[in-house]
This record gives C-alpha cells, structure tokens and sequence, in this order.
C-alpha cells in the first residue's frame, strides 16, 4: 500500500522558465471534458487525438524563447491536491457558500440550531481567511449529533484551502486507526503515516466518535495533536461526542490539548440532514 507521505510528493512545472530548462512531458493531465479536443502532430500523415488542444500534451505554451505553463497544468495541480488531499469525490463538492441554513430552521419557534450554524459558517469562514496569511491559527472542534453538518463544514475548508493552494490532509478517524492497525502486520511503516498527519500544514481529523479504542491507537491519536499543538499546526476535528465523552474514549491529556488548541462549535438539528436530503430527493421524483 502507498503511503501517505508517497502521495504528498508531487512535481510542479515552475513558471516563466527559459525553453532550454523545461522538457516536455509525455503524460496525459486529467482534465474535465471541455479540454478534450484534436489536433495535429508534426507529422503530416498522422492524426493524434490530445487531451488538451492548447499545448498538445506538452504542458508548456511557447512565446518566443520563453516558455509559460499551460492552463491545463493548473488544472492538473488541483486535481492532483484533491487526490492527495484523501477527500472523498462527494465531499469535493461542498463550499461553505453552498452552506443551508434552511436545515437548521425548525417549526417550532426556536431559533438555536441557525444561530449555532451561523456561529459555525462564520467561524469558518473567518478559519480560511486566517490562514491564507496565518498558517499558526487555532484550529476548530465541531461537535453535535450525527447528521448536523460537521463533515460538511470540514470538507469545505479543506476544499477552500487547497483551492488556496495550501496543503490539506483529510482523514477518517475509523479509517485512520485500521490502518494503524495494519502496520502490525504489513510492511506499511507506521511512521510515514504517522508523520503525515502530524506534520501536514492543515489536518482534517473527522468523526472522532465512540471508535474502539486501544490504548495503542490513544497513544497514536495524542502523538498526532500534541505534535501538532506544539508546532502551532491547524487541526478541524469533527466528532458526535460531548467533551466529557471524549475524555472517556480518547483520553484527558489528548482531550486536554484539543481544548487548548481549538475554537469548539456546537451544531444541532431537529431532523438528520442526510434524512432531509433523501426527503427532498424522493419529492422531486
């Protein structure tokens, strides 16, 4: 299995780069179908289909003796972030201007769970302007029950932030711990994902909930943010637990250092927003 730390790895052309200096690349970006178009290669009696008609495939557009990175190359770079990034293709969709609010009004006449929304949307809002100038800034703790928008909010600053340009790692806590559990018996090494996660710029820890806990992934879970507090390095964590089941599962000390290093949002709702989802789906059809 590739690890973690393997995937970060990745060229970029630079720009404005003298011909002599850059050399063509003969790989194919992945690019979205409105850059699939032909053209012609140098040789008169050959048809070669490129996937984008701008450079043919070099990546490089060519003025003179001087050669600037194609437009598809950008397009390739943030693909590339994504991928490494471990986000998921739904939750590549979400934005925090896509954010409803309409999820959190009830029937009934309290008005808490928008306000808490709206304290959590601004909240992150203000997290992504921050470190577009700030990498050392507090990271967020969203807590509340399943279904109330945490992850939500999570993927749409990991997604804002690498559209900055910013490195992000998202990783699933469930996940995250089989796979520290793997390294018992594979060739993975531990230390590479382990390493990863504590030293990424941006860290997106999601449901940190009621997980089986060893003492050895507690101790694999602390490692991670109190390396992380100490190096003033952002953490959003999302979890369904209360802080004083957190102390329970994960332990006060880890409990104790997310605390220290994190603004904590509550959201709410009265019904899950995946259900108010499925629920509007079938509406429509």
């Amino acid at each position: 299995m590739k690890s973690v730390k393997d995937i970060l790895k990745s060229n970029v052309l630079a720009t404005n780069k003298h011909i002599s200096d850059i050399k063509p690349t003969n790989s194919e970006p992945d690019l979205p179908s409105s850059h699939h178009n032909s053209g012609q290669t140098d040789h008169p009696n050959k048809v070669e289909t490129f996937r984008c008609a701008i450079c043919q495939d070099r990546g490089i557009i060519l003025e003179g003796e001087v050669a600037h990175p194609c437009s598809c190359m950008q397009t390739r770079k943030l693909e590339n972030q994504f991928r490494n990034a471990r986000i998921s293709r739904e939750l590549m969709k979400c934005r925090l201007d896509k954010f409803r609010f309409d999820y959190y009004t009830p029937e009934s006449k309290d008005k808490s769970h928008r306000e808490a929304a709206l304290r959590a949307l601004n909240a992150s809002k203000s997290f992504v302007n921050e470190c577009k100038h700030n990498p050392h800034t507090l990271g967020i703790l969203f807590t509340g029950p399943v279904g109330s928008g945490k992850t939500f909010l999570a993927a749409s600053i990991a997604n804002e932030l690498m559209e900055a340009q910013l490195q992000v790692l998202f990783l699933v806590v469930p996940d995250l711990l089989d796979e520290l559990r793997a390294t018992y018996k594979s060739e993975i090494n531990e230390m590479d994902l382990l390493d990863s996660a504590r030293t990424i710029p941006f860290l997106i820890l999601d449901d940190l909930g009621a997980h089986n806990y060893t003492d050895w992934t507690r101790n694999r879970i602390y490692s991670i943010i109190n390396y992380r507090m100490n190096e003033l390095l952002p953490t959003i964590i999302t979890s369904n637990l209360s802080l004083e089941e957190m102390e329970d599962y994960i332990g006060l000390r880890t409990t104790s250092r997310i605390i220290q290093s994190s603004r904590i949002f509550r959201l709410t709702v009265e019904q899950d927003i995946r259900l108010q989802m499925y629920q509007e789906r079938e509406r429509k059809k």
